[in-house]
């Protein structure tokens, strides 16, 4: 039987946009000279209300793109999967051509009039449709080392272009998201830890870059540096410090005046804490929880289909990742990394695919509650009766209940 979508996942994604926007604003509303130079360098002329005025743009864009994504029949997402991964991957490539923008010692954008997109961001989802698909398959097995090299192969490929860029932040994102889907689709633990052991070598090359040390050195001990390296972890210290239990009120934040560098994308947590206090920043988090705990829940339903089941665990996945390594680095427990928090933090390229995300999981909240197809039917292979438990009251098949390795154990002679 067809259910209606999630609506508490809905009013929670609306509830975060407003949020965010609220948030957009009272960073926005007092620009520093240096950024009305930084811009004017661009071409673009600020005032107050340019950023909010931009960002209300991009929720437009990312709510059309969240319809389309929950209007997509998944049977065709599912055939687009291995399309859109090379699309993602062209679009990647792009940034080093003249369309690519150099901002910060890093060439993560591409110019898209009227503004800039950064193609990490589709890769990640892009990465999601594919692992949903690829994990589904029937021929995929946890215990077999071929249904595990060949998806972190592609995720390496990947890696290979973030480190070239250089976005750090966005290969540990999609090592963790990679890592955590193919874990749920029962991959071996030795596999896991096989690809652990081989890749600390690499993470501790990667660090030891001058400047990727320096943020290693800032984030062990900011205030030894606190007018250098340190500073905008210490300025982040200060804001969420100065917010208390309730916040010194929503605009009245100090940090945001010249003194707390990237308040309005990186490190708005940070002034939500020093505005609304420690409720505010609960408020938020308790708000990513329950949109985590709603696509899990998402999942659960769609335990039928393990594509879409698959698919739910993973946009899930990738916005809470998201979610926690910007907590982690705002609050100091991870180096500085450039990771926009989803749906709050200024800028199109996250906001337009994470609700793009949500669409594909609202989609997937309307789908079949018992088997996807024909009864006795599984993503169009017939289910056996010995391993599909009746429903004693319908007296129709239903599947096991779901378990770590459900999207192939199901398919195993």
């Amino acid at each position: 039987m067809k259910r209606s979508y999630d609506t508490w996942l809905l009013l929670i994604l609306l509830l975060l946009i407003l949020l965010g926007l609220t948030a957009v604003y009272s960073s926005t509303s007092v620009i520093s000279p240096d950024l009305i130079e930084k811009y004017r360098r661009k071409g673009v002329a600020l005032s107050q209300f340019g950023f909010i005025r931009k960002q209300l743009f991009t929720v437009l864009i990312g709510i059309a793109a969240l319809f389309a994504a929950y209007k997509v029949p998944l049977e065709t997402l599912k055939r687009l999967a291995i399309p859109l991964l090379v699309l993602s991957l062209l679009c990647l490539g792009l940034v080093f051509t003249p369309l690519g923008i150099t901002a910060g010692g890093a060439r993560r954008w591409i110019r898209v009039w009227p503004s800039t997109f950064q193609p990490s961001e589709v890769v990640k989802l892009s990465m999601v449709i594919f692992l949903a698909w690829y994990t589904s398959r029937p021929g995929f097995r946890g215990d077999a080392l071929k249904s595990f090299a060949q998806p972190i192969a592609v995720m390496g490929v990947f890696q290979v272009i973030f480190l070239k860029q250089p976005d750090f932040g966005a290969a540990m994102s999609l090592a963790l998201l990679t890592v955590a889907m193919l874990y749920l689709a029962g991959i071996h633990w030795k596999f896991l830890l096989a690809l652990g052991a081989l890749g600390i070598p690499v993470v501790i090359k990667l660090i030891s870059e001058p400047y990727r040390w320096k943020r290693v050195v800032a984030f062990l001990d900011p205030w030894k540096d606190s007018q250098g390296s340190g500073f905008q972890l210490v300025q982040s210290f200060i804001a969420l410090g100065s917010g208390g239990l309730t916040g010194v009120g929503l605009g009245e934040g100090k940090q945001k005046l010249f003194f707390l560098p990237e308040v309005h994308t990186d490190f708005i947590f940070s002034m939500i804490g020093e505005e609304l206090g420690f409720v505010g920043a609960a408020l938020v988090a308790l708000l990513f929880c329950s949109l985590f705990l709603r696509g899990i829940q998402i999942a659960w339903k769609a335990e039928a289909s393990p594509f879409s089941c698959n698919l739910a665990y993973g946009v899930s996945l990738m916005i809470a990742i998201q979610a926690i390594m910007n907590f982690a680095v705002v609050t100091g427990m991870v180096p500085t990394k450039g990771l926009p928090l989803p749906f709050i933090s200024y800028g199109g390229s996250s906001m337009i695919v994470n609700m793009m995300a949500v669409g594909l999981l609202l989609n997937v909240s309307r789908g079949r509650t018992a088997v996807e197809m024909l009864p006795g039917s599984v993503s169009g292979r017939q289910a056996h009766p010995s391993r599909e438990p009746r429903n004693a009251a319908a007296g129709t098949l239903r599947p096991a209940r779901w378990q770590r390795g459900y999207g192939y154990s199901r398919y195993r002679r």
